[in-house]
């Protein structure tokens, strides 16, 4: 059984006898995209783990895409009639379009186990366990035989809009250079499964011989790294033409580490 953002008002806090829960399938997985308290913030979603294993994208509470101004939501890709609707809910009718989503993209949303969204943003959950992540969505009975006992909460971000799903990876540049200089570093991956855009690893102070690294959440899945284009860039013209460049950088795909 799927749960796409079970219902809050009513539901949560009852015996589970009366919502969904754990006991109700072999196997049950809940996409959790709307778990703000109904009061004050209208979250229609249930907020506990109750099923086998509980995704909760982008933390579970706001979907990115869902704060933008009615107008330019109404009038969507997905045209007026959808559109409005999703105005009115859009967090909680996320949970389906990452679920339909994810029937065409076997290998996207992977669910990381964290105790919570803000260890997993900076990165302590990183990278999937030995037996791998769960896939959100359509595959993740894939992961049924490797559930340990308890309920396993997994979060992933997601993209603003179709296609939503993100792969993650971790990015550690170590720079060269003479002299510190302020700016910022980009990295954009290059492979077999496609590229990225650039996405920023640090900015502010850049020294030479220091480590920086970032996570970021690409919208392909590079597949097998081929190429990594580096640029830094300080934003104004210094007439003593300062040079920087990477001496390593290294990428470690959250998948398969």
């Amino acid at each position: 059984l799927s749960g796409l953002d079970p219902a809050q008002p009513y539901f949560q806090g009852t015996p589970t006898e009366v919502r969904l829960d754990k006991s109700d399938a072999d196997f049950v997985d809940i996409i959790h995209t709307d778990s703000a308290p109904t009061i004050p913030n209208l979250g229609f979603g249930i907020s506990p783990a109750i099923g086998h294993i509980d995704f909760y994208p982008n933390g579970g509470k706001q979907m990115p895409g869902c704060g933008k101004n009615p107008v330019s939501q109404i009038v969507d890709l997905d045209g007026i009639w959808e559109g409005t609707r999703d105005f009115v809910a859009c967090n909680h009718l996320r949970s389906y379009k990452y679920y339909s989503d994810s029937i065409i993209y076997p290998d996207g949303f992977l669910g990381y186990p964290c105790a919570s969204y803000d260890l997993f943003q900076s990165g302590n959950c990183f990278p999937c366990p030995e037996e791998g992540c769960p896939n959100m969505g359509h595959y993740a009975d894939k992961f049924k035989d490797k559930i340990k006992n308890g309920f396993l909460k997994l979060y992933l971000n997601t993209g603003e809009a179709r296609d939503f799903p993100l792969w993650r990876y971790k990015v550690t540049v170590t720079l060269s250079g003479r002299s510190k200089v302020k700016g910022y570093v980009n990295v954009a991956l290059y492979g077999s499964g496609g590229n990225t855009k650039q996405y920023q690893i640090t900015k502010g102070t850049l020294k030479p011989d220091n480590t920086y690294t970032a996570y970021i959440d690409a919208e392909v899945n590079v597949g097998k790294v081929t190429k990594v284009k580096f640029l830094w860039n300080n934003n104004w013209i210094n007439p003593t033409f300062p040079k920087l460049g990477a001496a390593t950088i290294t990428v470690e795909a959250g998948q398969n580490r």
